[in-house]
């Protein structure tokens, strides 16, 4: 097979390195199919860093005592791909089922919804999870409810708190929506940004889910979507159990779908279209 010509060397002992730091990490998987996806995607490091191969740069991780650069070695090679109300069945379970049935049966105590957005990319699944809540829950007298918003990715972070969106990404909200939920710009029409009546409700972090991370009060709602895909079995069936220890009895999980449980957690009763409860 005839060998890549490439501005910089990328020997497999150089991928071996760097895909073990990404595993250990991220618990993402790397194989071997995806050198030349990590060679696209890192080439700017190396030029930035004005370093000649990728050794060299493997090197320059190896003795960055701050850290920084496996920071970008991680929002490098990290995939986020999102769109607003992504798999729309979620977010009517969410507003037509979840949370009548919430209101209905919960009639003291705090009325408080939590919900967790894990892996929440550039944003629009967070704002959606705010959207529908916001509506579903705004003739609910005495009800509030707080959105957390995570990501490993820091520059993707950026983006999602700054709540601004190119027109065609919202095209496929309804005018209501729009209007109730975004302000266009005075002098141009091609960006809106979310209200900050509602922005202001979520709150974004960084936070690697192979971390050691606790809460302090239990969720009610868990959306971790189109990440577990990525890890090793192992990975997967730690943060099962953490995101377990996380909800309140009976609390929800929503998956990406092409993810399940099987084989991974029996904490939990699946209520179809990946959508999971916490056994009580």
């Amino acid at each position: 097979m005839q060998k890549l010509q490439r501005e910089f060397a990328f020997e497999m002992e150089d991928f071996d390195f760097l895909r073990k730091i990404v595993n250990a990490r991220t618990g993402i998987v790397v194989t071997d199919e995806k050198q030349e996806m990590f060679y696209s995607r890192l080439v700017r490091r190396l030029r930035l860093l004005n370093l000649d191969s990728f050794t060299a740069y493997c090197e320059h991780i190896r003795e960055d005592i701050t850290g920084n650069e496996l920071l970008e070695l991680t929002n490098a090679i990290t995939t986020n791909l999102t769109a607003f109300f992504r798999e729309p069945h979620h977010f009517e379970f969410l507003s037509d089922t979840l949370i009548p049935d919430l209101l209905r049966l919960q009639t003291r105590g705090e009325q408080l919804l939590r919900v967790w957005s894990a892996g929440c990319s550039t944003g629009e699944e967070a704002y959606s999870l705010a959207m529908t809540m916001d509506k579903a829950l705004s003739d609910a007298d005495g009800w509030d409810w707080k959105l957390l918003s995570t990501d490993i990715d820091s520059r993707v972070l950026r983006h999602a708190a700054d709540g601004v969106y190119p027109a065609e990404k919202v095209a496929v909200l309804s005018d209501e929506t729009l209007k109730r939920c975004f302000l266009r710009g005075k002098t141009s029409t091609e960006q809106v940004k979310v209200k900050p009546e509602l922005a202001g409700k979520i709150k974004f972090g960084q936070l690697n889910l192979m971390d050691d991370w606790r809460f302090t009060n239990p969720l009610d709602i868990i959306f971790c979507r189109n990440v577990i895909i990525y890890f090793e079995q192992s990975s997967k069936m730690v943060l099962m159990n953490k995101f377990a220890d996380a909800l309140k009895p009976g609390g929800y999980l929503f998956l990406g779908h092409s993810e399940s449980l099987y084989h991974l957690s029996d904490r939990f009763e699946s209520l179809g279209n990946t959508i999971y409860r916490k056994l009580e």
